[in-house]
């Protein structure tokens, strides 16, 4: 169990299962509150988790050296506005097709890193690639209704920024930093940013009451989960196979969506799903060394 317990792909099926918990809840709670109040309470409650876990033990310093400020601040960046845009999708789409949207950040990553440590794709990457892309244009086809073409767009820009962060994420662990800490500047710039986002909203925080206090406090408790065990994953696995896992995501909120609003997406969107799924772990298999 120990073996288990300290390998990134188990830290990543954790994850995979929380951010489905997680997304189940912003659903939940997107009749009544606007995208920026729904990613507020998602990274207040879930920093407030994570400082009452590391302040009440002590002994934890949050002190950034200046080699990996940089790090910390692209990960905080590009982690907040992927952070914006998965919970607009998540919104005003079902959820499987909002979080495979989200999930073509294996196929982000692998051309990121190939980029940044100038090496050219192999053929099977660029096979992977094209898979993906043919899975996002199967997958956007059945909904590209000019009301649905927004919130499509941001999921598919979340997986483009969420592997910027995750590209941060791996060279953070590669760095010796603590994943509690990763986490604590992530869930600050986000609380920070969505906060002032929602204070010039003119109706923000009008619709927080009982009814759905129980929702913000669960959706921020598996967001805080969510993230320190992604963190754990990027950190001890390699990138690309622990990103591959991600897949397990659209398989857990598929679940939900069928249990919970009963969702019955076309034959075509479930076969765009496996295919972008494929493509992930296509790259993973071929770029496990990354």
């Amino acid at each position: 169990m120990s073996r288990l317990s300290s390998s990134g792909p188990f830290w990543m099926v954790v994850s995979c299962f929380s951010f489905s918990t997680m997304s189940v809840f912003v659903k939940l709670g997107s009749s009544t509150l606007s995208t920026a109040e729904l990613m507020f309470y998602r990274a207040s409650i879930a920093l407030l988790v994570l400082l009452a876990a590391i302040v009440i033990p002590g002994g934890y310093s949050l002190k950034i050296s200046r080699p990996v400020f940089r790090l910390h601040a692209g990960r905080s960046f590009c982690g907040a506005i992927s952070m914006m845009m998965a919970t607009y999708a998540m919104a005003h789409l079902p959820l499987p097709t909002a979080i495979t949207l989200q999930n073509t950040t294996p196929l982000f990553l692998m051309v990121l890193i190939a980029g940044l440590h100038r090496v050219l794709p192999s053929p099977a990457q660029v096979f992977s690639i094209g898979l993906g892309f043919m899975g996002v244009i199967l997958l956007l086809q059945p909904t590209i209704s000019s009301e649905l073409l927004f919130p499509c767009s941001m999921g598919l820009l979340s997986g483009l920024f969420s592997a910027g962060s995750m590209f941060n994420i791996r060279e953070l662990g590669r760095a010796g930093e603590p994943e509690w800490r990763v986490v604590f500047y992530f869930l600050l710039t986000s609380t920070v940013f969505s906060g002032i986002w929602m204070l010039v909203q003119p109706y923000a925080m009008a619709q927080l009451d009982w009814n759905n206090a129980g929702i913000i406090v669960a959706m921020g408790v598996f967001a805080g989960i969510g993230q320190l065990t992604v963190t754990r994953a990027y950190g001890k696995g390699k990138s690309l196979v622990v990103a591959s896992l991600s897949y397990l995501t659209v398989a857990f909120t598929s679940v939900y969506g069928i249990l919970i609003w009963k969702d019955n997406l076309p034959l075509l969107s479930y076969a765009a799903m496996l295919l972008i799924a494929g493509a992930g772990i296509v790259s993973a298999l071929r770029s496990g060394r990354s």
